[in-house]
């Protein structure tokens, strides 16, 4: 990636103008302004896709829209407050996705991993921590993953699922809801011409667990492909 690959101060501090006055009036005053950056960091969001593609087989990146949906949201505000989107890898083959979330005031952040499992998904990955939570443990303690990414997060349950024991020794694993991981980074780095080089490589020191993830989710129990 070129040094050119940069996210720009203004679009921060468009972001915490945009705080300030999250109104549609405000917005449509500086909609201009806002067209000029998304421009910028919507060209930043595809080269990163494409350094992606030189290690993982991603075949689309989605970058969301600013305005909220506030229809069944207490918080009527009409604008995000931040600037993100996500690259989708090729299923069914391959499981997992990249989230990459730019917000002022040292909140922005990257995030990998299952945020959102389906129902069957879910009870398939609880199977096999149940069965064998060794494997999974080698990779989420893996010191060079462990470093980048910290501990394996998101929702959980306050006890066991329905159906698997408390006292389980993997019973840690077994009540996740989701299965991420993130790294958080400081206005300073995000504007920093190394910042989308570091992400992209975050990213690629994921993959065994990507992996990992794909085999348990394109397998049944016996290890027999699904696919």
């Amino acid at each position: 990636m070129t040094k050119a690959s940069t996210f720009s101060k203004d679009l921060l501090e468009f972001l915490k103008l945009l705080q300030e006055n999250n109104d549609r009036d405000w917005f449509n005053e500086h909609k201009a302004a806002f067209t000029k950056l998304q421009i910028a960091a919507k060209h930043n969001f595809h080269t990163l896709f494409e350094a992606l593609k030189m290690h993982d087989d991603v075949d689309r990146v989605k970058i969301f829209r600013i305005y909220r949906d506030v229809r069944f949201s207490k918080n009527k505000a009409p604008y995000k407050t931040h600037f993100s989107g996500s690259f989708h890898r090729k299923k069914p083959d391959l499981r997992g996705g990249y989230y990459l979330h730019i917000q002022p005031n040292n909140e922005s952040f990257i995030a990998v991993g299952f945020w959102d499992p389906s129902k069957e998904d879910l009870l398939r990955i609880r199977k096999e921590f149940e069965m064998d939570d060794e494997d999974i443990r080698a990779i989420i303690e893996n010191k060079k993953i462990k470093d980048i990414w910290g501990n394996l997060a998101g929702d959980e349950l306050k006890t066991a699922p329905k159906g698997f024991d408390k006292e389980h020794k993997a019973i840690d694993l077994i009540r996740k809801k989701q299965f991420i991981f993130t790294k958080k980074y400081t206005d300073a780095e995000v504007l920093s011409t190394n910042f989308l080089n570091d992400v992209n490589g975050a990213f690629q020191t994921i993959r065994p667990y990507f992996d990992y993830m794909t085999d348990v989710l394109n397998t049944n129990s016996n290890g027999e492909l699904l696919i």
